[in-house]
């Protein structure tokens, strides 16, 4: 029985493997080189759009908020997200790279700590960096690069990276569709011996010469923890550098800010 099994997955495998006119990745890295290669060169590097959070207190009931994001790339610095809490002139939020953090609040420094944000290397630093970067930057998630499997996402064939099967939603593990090479979804502990929160990346839009999730939701146990929803995405423009430096928070012009003396 075990033996049949086997072979079924592996002629499963085989199918989407076709259907994507691919062979399967012997391991997590060649899936990020082939998310690298599809777009090297085509990729946005910078992009911008308006957030509604919904967010589901311990009660049950939910908060909705708007946020304001904004996403740049250079060799120099990686991957940076400048997440703005409600209007940019409050100066509440908080700035990401893959593996740190500095939360401002009334426009001033409040903490800076290691730890960054997840989802950078998957959704533009792997289309923009060497490999190698990449999977140094996603080693935090203690994903099992070793171990890939395929299954479907949605009606689409997907690679599934740090799980043997799609039966496995304990292990770390990022899905990849096949064609697209995009991730859309993610099984993954936010913090040491903290449950996982299985993260979906839906609704894609093509945008210049890339793709962009317009809804991510989050789960714990089955259970919603956020749900985000884009609205007034725009990508390609020139972004200054000081919007993503805390000395500079409130004092850089920002995009979603009317200018001083404006109505």
């Amino acid at each position: 029985m075990r033996i049949t099994r086997i072979a079924a997955a592996l002629c499963a495998c085989a199918a989407l493997s076709s259907a994507a006119a691919q062979r399967t990745p012997s391991n997590g890295t060649e899936v990020l080189q082939r998310m690298h290669d599809a777009y090297a060169g085509r990729w946005y590097r910078t992009l911008t759009f308006t957030q509604k959070t919904t967010q589901r207190r311990r009660n049950g009931t939910d908060t909705v908020s708007t946020w304001y994001e904004s996403l740049r790339y250079t060799p120099a610095t990686g991957t940076q997200l400048r997440i703005d809490l409600g209007p940019p002139k409050a100066g509440n939020g908080v700035l990401y790279t893959a593996d740190s953090s500095w939360r401002m609040r009334q426009g001033s420094l409040a903490s800076a700590q290691g730890g960054g944000n997840e989802f950078l290397p998957m959704i533009e630093g792997v289309y923009m960096q060497p490999v190698s970067r990449t999977a140094a930057e996603v080693a935090s998630t203690h994903v099992d690069m070793q171990r890939v499997s395929c299954g479907t996402w949605q009606g689409r064939p997907v690679w599934i990276v740090g799980a043997s099967s799609a039966a496995d939603t304990t292990s770390p593990q990022f899905w990849v569709d096949t064609e697209r090479n995009v991730v859309v979804r993610m099984i993954l502990s936010p913090a040491p011996n903290a449950p996982s929160m299985d993260i979906h990346l839906d609704k894609y839009v093509p945008l210049d010469g890339g793709w962009l999730a317009t809804r991510v939701a989050m789960s714990v146990g089955g259970v919603p923890r956020q749900t985000e929803e884009y609205r007034d995405w725009k990508a390609g423009m020139d972004l200054p550098a000081g919007l993503f430096d805390p000395a500079t928070w409130t004092t850089t012009p920002h995009w979603a800010s009317p200018p001083d003396g404006a109505r």
